[in-house]
Order: C-alpha cells, then sequence, then structure tokens
C-alpha cells in the first residue's frame, strides 16, 4: 500500500454538483442540514463560472492505491481594504471530509490561498470560525492567525436586505 497523494486543482464548471455537495456536508459539519443550503447548480454555476465570477474554489484531491477522491475543497473571493488601500483575500469556506483530515490538506489549502495573496499583493487573507470549533480554532492559531475578537459580523439578509434596500427616500 503506497501512502496517499493530494492534489490540489481549480475547480471548473464541470465541479458544480460536486461544489454543491461539499457545501452540503460543510452545513452537516456545522449543525445545519442540508437542505437550509439555499445554493442550487445553476446559481453556483453562474455565480463561480459565469461572465461576472464572483468567487474562486479549489478543490483537493487524495489519490490512494491508485483511486482519486475528492477530500475537500476551499471557496474564496477578494475584498478590498480602505486602510490599506490593497485587495483582501477572503475565505469564505474551508471544509474537508472527515476520513482525510490527518493528511494536511487544511494547512495545504490555507498555504495555496496564503501563495494567491501574496500573488494578487493582497494586504490580508482573512475567515471566520465558528466559536464552538475549538480544533479549527487551534489549528488557525498554529498557522499565526490572529483572532479579531474585538469585531463583531453584521449580516443583512433575506426579507430584511429586501426591506433595507426598498427603505431607500
Amino acid at each position: 500500500m503506497s501512502p496517499p497523494t493530494v492534489r490540489l486543482a481549480p475547480a471548473t464548471e464541470a465541479d458544480v454538483g460536486l461544489i454543491l455537495w461539499f457545501i452540503q456536508q460543510l452545513a452537516i459539519y456545522e449543525k445545519a442540514t442540508p437542505d437550509q443550503v439555499l445554493a442550487t447548480p445553476e446559481l453556483l454555476q453562474k455565480n463561480l463560472f459565469g461572465p461576472q465570477p464572483y468567487a474562486h474554489v479549489i478543490i483537493a484531491y487524495v489519490t490512494r492505491d491508485g483511486v482519486e477522491k475528492p477530500a475537500g475543497f476551499a471557496m474564496y473571493f477578494f475584498n478590498f481594504s480602505s486602510w490599506l488601500a490593497q485587495p483582501g483575500l477572503y475565505l469564505e469556506d474551508l471544509f474537508i471530509i472527515p476520513e482525510f483530515r490527518s493528511l494536511g490538506i487544511g494547512k495545504r489549502l490555507l498555504v495555496q490561498l496564503a501563495q494567491v495573496a501574496k500573488d494578487r499583493e493582497c494586504g490580508r487573507f482573512e475567515w471566520v470560525v465558528l466559536d464552538w470549533n475549538e480544533p479549527a480554532i487551534q489549528f488557525y492559531l498554529g498557522l499565526g492567525a490572529k483572532q479579531m475578537k474585538e469585531w463583531i459580523i453584521n449580516r443583512v439578509s433575506g426579507p430584511a436586505l429586501d426591506a433595507l434596500a426598498a427603505s431607500a427616500d
């Protein structure tokens, strides 16, 4: 039996179904249910691979005994810091299938994203982690991440977004 090998590759349009499956698996890990995921293949196709892609995906594959299987993914996009006057890279999702978690795939994905951030002259590489996910928190701290506990995420979505957009004078 040969040791497993890991390959990282940018997602393509052919990966839309796999990306949706990863998102659903992430939802389960985050104590939600797959039916709470509103993403569809059509929306992912449009927003990841359409004329104006809003995000990018890297897929990790593991080969064991000559068989390659999808093992995880990272979805990211670029934002902008007014204070730095530079772009930033924001990691939206990082998920590794449990059976592949001991192979260093998460670190490899984060290292690749850090390289993308440097190549694109980003001043920051940021993400959030659920406060109960202690293994991930410790993993990120071990990589040199700094927690920004003074910041609180704000979100307007669904009917609240509709109401806010309609409230213009």
